[in-house]
């Protein structure tokens, strides 16, 4: 089975930094900065394992495509 890493590196990125900018446009908008506490902690508690599970699986990937697939005995 293929693992789709692009969509998984972007859903990383989304939910480490993403989230935060569009939390921060809202806090500016809004004036409340609570917004921006509560959306850091969520960022990174989401954000983080993600990033480390998505390298995991890309170094897997890579080092899966280095192998040989055959012998030639």
């Amino acid at each position: 089975m293929k693992e789709n890493l692009k969509f998984a590196w972007f859903a990383s990125w989304f939910a480490l930094v993403g989230q935060l900018v569009f939390f921060i446009v809202v806090s500016i908008v809004t004036g409340d900065w609570r917004y921006v506490m509560w959306s850091f902690m969520v960022s990174m508690l989401a954000g983080v394992p993600s990033m480390i599970r998505t390298f995991q699986s890309q170094k897997k990937a890579n080092n899966h495509k280095m192998e040989p697939t055959h012998k030639n005995i």
